[in-house]
């Protein structure tokens, strides 16, 4: 029995080794097939940087998808490829599920729910009302937010879809939280609005603050609750105090595109009706109240891009010849579709009230013309939309023609033809293509026949039937005859002028047996190509768009002033009005002040310029104080006289980077000189760096001396006559120790500024053989100096003719310093 146990026992032990073993090398296989299986990084597939932006992303979701479609590709591979790809820009075009990925790693949608989010249906805190034990004569019954959970929406699905949407369709959205009374006593309107909106077209939704607070920062929610229109991805805030049903709505009117449904009265319907060139169809709203419904706003915005409404108020007496022609019955809401032909609507609804549903389900039905225009992009999806099942085929057959009146016959032609032909409206539709505009488009379908050509005139009013593969991709025939023109046997109304076998009647049926093989699976076309995007012929210039929306933007600010506006804004525009009037006041007194100011200087500066010469012409004694008068009287430019009380202050304590302009003068050159000084430095007199003094050289000749001594290199005796040395200029740098010089004889004022240095090293040195030249700064030995001749006589009105370029140079630093070692003492006479 033991044996017996032991071996049973021993089998056990080896059946459960062998299942470990196994499950162990199951659990490896499962993890290496998982590991295998895993997905690969969405960036490398698409083959873009972390750091791409959704514009690059799509890009290169194209081009990858493209690549390695599997009806392009021949790779046994690429229909797992071509998914890989696709899934990787789910992922990366998901901004939740993209972060998601690059934080955690995390690629599936389930797995981008790390945060614990909210179950919205199962709300029903409210349903049964606690409130109702505790105070059983107050009904809260109506005060329920379960609704607003119901219609909760999460910022994924705001960005995604809502706004989206809002480009066909207006979307009002409510943010509320829980706990919040003034949401209570908001629910029975939220529950309202929705009973009243939703039928008319509006899409309605809630957000939860507290869940989604990125949300709320980003739109700019003031407090809770509040409402947020979403118009064409525009986010509009509702301002008011109260939330009302009538406010609510018109909130949303204001906010619709400026002039979205048109007024029609008799005069100008005819207009109206016969503008379908511009590619959409026409629609007539009737209603007897002279506001047209939100529900037909609503509408008119959501086919705003292919048609076009106006509305007809029937209480009107200017539009009774309007009502007669289409027969309306008064008391009823009509809506007419008008195509090409706007003497008969291609669908008239007509009831008391007509539902949202109806209203869609006929335009929908009724929004392309008959011989629509491939105009944009758009209309070329829509018209001729992508159809990637070979044997459900969607043919379109497209006219090229030219702009204008030109090929109109021709349009014309097979427009009536479209109306008539017995073919299936869902699967072939007719259009034409300006070749002028879509230049590129009609190439690319042309080359394919002809051959590469810059000449498209070929396909001059040519048939071009195209089924679409996907967006670039088209496969095409072309038709062999051209359409016919006008005056070749146009038909009308089935009726054929010429005979009953012309050339239109054996075109249009070749044209519908081509069409008839064709929509057949099995029968091929001929060409195919790549075409690029159509040329949008809808969009204006950058100039008219500003303008557009200049004036969208004006008339929007007029329509929204109300009564609780007008007065905020009249006060606004009064105080702007009063400041800039005040302003306009204050500049006007301060520029009669400055003339008045100019005028007083100019006559001042006249008499004394007056008394100064008749003075110094009379009586040499007197006119020597006559300068310190003008000097006196002129506050904005002072002269100084330099002297030992005021030398400090001029020469040794001057602050760093001022320096003084000193002219020498004698008693007998002083007005005359002093005047001509006046004059020259005149427009230097707002300088704060600058200082300007005279000295009177016979009386300080010692000081001058003296610092013409300290610049030479080697220290001398020198004699100065004080009469050749009048009209010299010195800038005196006292901070820096070196002074700057001007003088009529001096080589800086005769002579260029690259010899400067080497002629006044020479004067220094008494290198010069010119007597005067050296005389005027005391470099010359002979006393008997001044009364040698010189070929170039200075006259004493000459003596300041080059001080205005001396100037300008020594402001540049181009001149020539001379620096000294310390200051001399200014010692007087």
């Amino acid at each position: 029995m033991w044996g017996g146990g032991g071996t049973k026992a021993l089998s056990t032990i080896a059946l459960v080794s062998v299942w470990l073993v196994l499950s162990f090398v199951s659990l490896k296989v499962e993890d290496a097939s998982a590991a295998s299986a895993a997905p690969a990084d969405p960036y490398q597939l698409l083959g873009v940087d972390r750091r791409a932006t959704l514009h690059d992303i799509r890009r290169a979701y194209k081009q990858r998808a493209k690549e390695w479609h599997p009806d392009k590709n021949e790779d046994p591979n690429a229909e797992a490829k071509f998914v890989e790809i696709k899934q990787a820009y789910e992922l990366l075009s998901d901004s939740e599920r993209r972060k998601a990925y690059d934080l955690h790693g995390i690629t599936t949608e389930d797995n981008t729910l790390y945060r614990e989010r909210h179950d919205y249906s199962q709300y029903g805190r409210f349903s049964h009302d606690p409130f109702e034990e505790f105070f059983g004569r107050f009904h809260y019954q109506d005060q329920d937010i379960t609704l607003f959970h119901k219609l909760s929406v999460t910022t994924k699905h705001f960005e995604n879809k809502l706004v989206e949407k809002s480009t066909r369709d207006a979307v009002l959205v409510l943010f509320y939280s829980d706990w919040c009374m003034e949401c209570l006593r908001a629910a029975p309107v939220w529950r309202r609005l929705v009973e009243a909106l939703q039928p008319r077209g509006a899409t309605l939704a809630t957000v939860h603050a507290g869940h989604e607070p990125l949300l709320v920062r980003q739109i700019g929610v003031p407090s809770l609750p509040s409402l947020v229109l979403l118009i064409d991805r525009q986010a509009y805030v509702y301002k008011e105090s109260t939330i009302s049903v009538q406010k609510v709505v018109e909130f949303i009117r204001n906010k619709l595109p400026y002039k979205l449904v048109k007024l029609i009265t008799d005069d100008n319907v005819d207009t109206f009706l016969d503008g379908w060139e511009d590619n959409k169809v026409r629609g007539l709203i009737f209603e007897d109240r002279p506001a047209v419904r939100l529900r037909y706003l609503l509408t008119a915005f959501h086919y705003r891009d292919r048609v076009t409404f106006g509305f007809v108020d029937m209480s009107d007496p200017n539009t009774e010849k309007l009502r007669n022609r289409y027969s309306v019955e008064p008391g009823l809401d009509a809506v007419m579709l008008f195509r090409e032909d706007w003497k008969r609507p291609a669908a008239t609804v007509s009831m008391t009230d007509i539902p949202t549903a109806t209203l869609h389900q006929v335009v929908s039905s009724n929004q392309f013309l008959t011989l629509p225009r491939l105009s944009s992009q758009s209309v070329l999806e829509s018209v001729c939309p992508a159809e990637w099942q070979g044997g459900r085929r969607r043919l379109c057959a497209v006219l090229v023609s030219r702009v204008g009146a030109q090929h109109a016959g021709a349009r014309d032609a097979l427009r009536r033809y479209a109306r008539s032909a017995q073919l299936p409206t869902d699967r072939v539709r007719f259009a034409h293509v300006y070749m002028d505009i879509q230049q590129q488009f009609v190439e690319a379908l042309a080359a394919a026949a002809v051959g590469p050509k810059n000449d498209i005139s070929w396909a001059e009013l040519r048939i071009v039937i195209i089924w679409r593969r996907d967006e670039s991709r088209v496969r095409h025939e072309w038709l062999a005859e051209t359409w016919p023109e006008e005056g070749e046997n146009v038909e009308t109304e089935g009726v054929v002028e010429g005979g009953g076998d012309s050339r239109l009647n054996r075109t249009q049926r070749h044209l519908a047996d081509t069409l008839r093989r064709l929509l057949r699976p099995s029968e091929p076309l001929s060409y195919e190509t790549i075409v690029k995007e159509l040329v949008d012929e809808h969009t204006g210039s950058v100039w008219s768009r500003f303008f557009e929306a200049l004036v969208m933007m004006i008339d929007r600010g007029v329509n929204a002033i109300t009564r609780d506006t007008l007065l905020p804004a009249l006060s606004v525009i009064a105080t702007i009005l009063f400041i800039l009037a005040a302003g306009y006041l204050m500049a006007h007194l301060v520029r009669l002040e400055e003339e008045s100011i100019q005028r007083r200087k100019a006559d001042k500066k006249s008499s004394v310029n007056t008394e100064g010469t008749n003075d110094a012409q009379n009586n040499n004694n007197t006119s020597s104080s006559m300068p310190r008068t003008a000097i006196g009287q002129q506050s904005e430019l002072k002269l100084h006289e330099l002297r030992a009380e005021k030398y400090n202050g001029l020469v040794r304590l001057l602050k760093p980077g001022c320096r003084t302009i000193v002219i020498l003068v004698d008693m007998q050159s002083r007005v005359q000189l002093l005047t001509m000084f006046y004059k020259i430095v005149w427009p230097y007199r707002k300088n704060k760096t600058l200082l300007f003094a005279y000295l009177d050289v016979e009386r300080h000749v010692t000081w001058y001396r003296r610092l013409l001594q300290l610049s030479l290199p080697e220290p001398r005796e020198l004699q100065i006559n004080p009469r050749n040395c009048v009209g010299t200029v010195l800038s005196l740098n006292g901070h820096r120790k070196y002074f700057c010089m001007f003088h009529a004889k001096h080589p800086e004022s005769t002579r260029g500024t690259k010899r400067m240095a080497k002629m006044t090293r020479r004067l220094g040195n008494g290198e010069t053989n010119d007597p005067e030249a050296g005389a005027f700064m005391g470099f010359h030995s002979s006393e008997s100096s001044d009364s040698e001749s010189d070929a170039r006589p200075l006259l004493q009105g000459t003596l300041l003719d080059g001080l205005e370029n001396w100037l300008d140079r020594l402001f540049e630093g181009s001149t020539h310093r001379y620096y000294i070692n310390y200051w001399p003492d200014f010692i007087t006479k």
